[in-house]
């Protein structure tokens, strides 16, 4: 008997399995590193950058930062592998999004791959100015109101980290996108050896010891957060309660810092501000603060931040502005 002849079309779906897997070998890893001006998203695609690049990698890496400097929106694409053609990465591409704040992370969720992305991102919110239009102490912000159960149910793989608070417990709140990269290294397959010679390259000397320390608790946050059962996963500490619940503004005044340029009190919507007799800013009146975030924002020393913490009612409201 004959042996059956293939035909051509199936000769070339055989050439071809082992190219298409050759190729799908040689795409490279697409890694969006997003936030807003001062939380160091350069910093964090630079030590990916540096890291892919020593480990044999061809590299390519695009940002955009521009007028974004304080305040503003801040992104970058890495891409590593074998083969980078692009420095940018298409939308629905993306295999990992790093978010170092709430509603940045969400507005470049349509860039994460549908079923496989991986979304890791700080549960910190920062409220722009424009958020407050309602000029009532307390009114319901104009800001994302998507709570991290509800960004999770429509990720592949999603976590929710308040990596601001760690940084903070370890005594320097800015090693917040460090605890980010800490989450980011369980997903890429780097050791924490390399991660962490990595870090020492783009921290600053002084803070090599803390930003280790924030490395290694965001690694292991992660690693708890993926055996946990889902039942006994709880939100994590100091999640923001959503932006149409009404808050209390708490401003926390580093005197140390304040050089008198008296640039908030000036700028201040509500007149709220002044100088004391040692020339060191404070909240005069309270009652008539917004939480709208100018001081805060325009603040040339970081004297100044402010805090919007959820309270239960309107009256716990107005039983706070009276207290």
């Amino acid at each position: 008997m004959s042996r059956p002849i293939a035909s051509s079309s199936s000769i070339e779906r055989e050439q071809l399995r082992p190219a298409a897997a050759a190729a799908k070998a040689r795409e490279p890893m697409n890694v969006l590193i997003v936030g807003v001006g001062g939380q160091g998203v350069i910093m964090v695609s630079k030590a990916l950058a540096w890291l892919a690049q020593s480990k044999g990698f061809e590299v390519k890496q695009s940002e955009v930062h521009g007028m974004a400097k304080r305040g503003g929106t801040v992104f970058s694409h890495v891409r590593f592998g074998p083969q980078v053609w692009s420095p940018t990465i298409p939308k629905g591409e993306a295999d990992i999004l790093v978010a170092l704040e709430w509603a940045e992370g969400l507005r470049w969720l349509p860039f994460l791959k549908p079923d496989t992305g991986i979304f890791i991102c700080d549960t910190k919110r920062i409220v722009p100015p424009f958020a407050c239009l309602n000029r009532r102490p307390g009114a319901p912000l104009r800001y994302s109101r998507e709570t991290p159960a509800e960004v999770k149910a429509h990720v592949a793989e999603g976590y929710a980290i308040d990596a601001t608070r760690m940084a903070e417990e370890l005594g320097n709140e800015r090693a917040a996108n460090v605890v980010l990269i800490g989450a980011l290294s369980t997903a890429l397959d780097f050791s924490a050896a390399d991660w962490e010679q990595a870090l020492a390259e783009f921290v600053p000397k002084k803070t090599i010891a803390v930003n280790l320390q924030a490395f290694r608790r965001g690694r292991a946050w992660i690693e708890e957060a993926r055996t946990a059962p889902p039942d006994t996963q709880t939100p994590p500490a100091g999640t923001p309660a959503p932006a149409h619940l009404p808050y209390s503004v708490r401003l926390e005044i580093t005197p140390e810092w304040c050089k008198s340029c008296d640039i908030c009190v000036k700028l201040c919507p509500e007149r709220c501000l002044r100088l004391n007799q040692e020339r060191i800013v404070e909240l005069a009146q309270p009652e008539k603060c917004t939480g709208c975030r100018l001081c805060e924002l325009l603040c040339p020393d970081f004297a100044i931040r402010v805090h919007l913490d959820a309270v239960a009612n309107n009256d716990a409201t107005a039983q706070g502005a009276k207290a």
